[in-house]
């Protein structure tokens, strides 16, 4: 099940006094829009927290998640893709979310595609600071079919940043994210953990469940819907179980898009695509959560809303 509390500034000394030879830090994931930098946040967790889909943009908030293994916990921060094809309200809204995390940390995961590096990548590279250790990451290494083009590729990277080491791998390889977490933990300061031991995130019940919708919205209809569908959970309720009966949360969830053409995508032939969207948001969520899940959707049409910053901070964005 997963464990979560909602906070917003590190909670020093949150799971007791120090204990010799604790390590504890921050480690943040960075790098352009559909890298796998949720792909990799998950393996490194050891959970799925962080949603994840072919189309660029899903992550839109900075989401924690904990990883405690021995004597060392681990605080991966999870990012946005940073935005530089839409100059509007929501992309000004996930860049600073960006720049916010990396400006506070112990290690940085700049991670690309391995054997590539184009403009979008650079100007995630010029935000790092080089005061911060910082790890290439050289993601998809899998999908490489000339590996003996990585080295000079990796000699061009040298010379683009100090980076503190690479790390060529693949965040769907149990081993390569087993020797990360060896790689990261050196990196981290001794001091008491911040988090007890069994928590894997920061992020409330409510979060996921919007963030869940959000991904499956995604999935369903590929790159139909634009980027900018959002979706705001209206209702979030628990009844405790009762017996051997499992508690019951009862979700209300409007998915937010801009035109009415998109409406009708969202919703399908004769509601099909909406009933699947729920289902399998339900079927997702009884697995993470260990509860029973009732969920009703709606669909709304909010044109413009993605370059209103009013609109984008009631919608929940920073």
């Amino acid at each position: 099940m997963l464990q979560g509390m909602l906070k917003t500034t590190k909670p020093v000394g949150a799971a007791g006094a120090p204990v010799e030879g604790q390590r504890c830090g921050l480690v943040a994931i960075v790098g352009k829009p559909n890298v796998g930098k949720s792909t990799l946040m998950n393996a490194l967790v050891g959970q799925k927290i962080s949603i994840t889909s072919r189309k660029a943009q899903t992550t839109r908030h900075r989401i924690t998640g904990m990883h405690t293994k021995g004597a060392t916990q681990f605080v991966f921060v999870d990012t946005p893709g940073f935005q530089t094809r839409h100059n509007n309200a929501l992309n000004r809204s996930l860049n600073k979310t960006v720049m916010g995390a990396v400006g506070d940390v112990d290690l940085i995961l700049f991670v690309v595609e391995a054997g590539m590096f184009n403009q979008a990548d650079a100007k995630v590279l010029a935000l790092l600071s080089k005061e911060v250790p910082t790890l290439l990451v050289a993601n998809k290494l899998d999908q490489v079919n000339r590996r003996a083009d990585i080295a000079p590729w990796l000699q061009e990277m040298q010379q683009r940043h100090a980076f503190a080491e690479f790390v060529p791998m693949s965040a769907k390889n149990a081993k390569d994210i087993d020797r990360m977490l060896g790689i990261c933990e050196k990196y981290l300061p001794e001091q008491a953990w911040w988090y007890a031991a069994d928590e894997l995130t920061d992020r409330s019940e409510k979060f996921l469940a919007s963030e869940t919708v959000r991904e499956k919205l995604f999935r369903l209809t590929g790159d139909e819907l634009p980027y900018t569908s959002t979706v705001i959970i209206d209702k979030f309720e628990e009844e405790p179980g009762r017996g051997k009966q499992k508690r019951l949360l009862k979700i209300a969830a409007t998915i937010v898009v801009e035109r009415d053409t998109h409406k009708a995508m969202v919703i399908g032939d004769k509601g099909e695509r909406i009933k699947r969207i729920g289902m399998e948001t339900r079927v997702e969520l009884e697995k993470a959560l260990d509860c029973k899940v009732f969920i009703e959707m709606w669909v709304k049409v909010r044109s413009g809303w993605a370059d209103d910053e009013a609109r984008v901070r009631s919608f929940g964005y920073e």
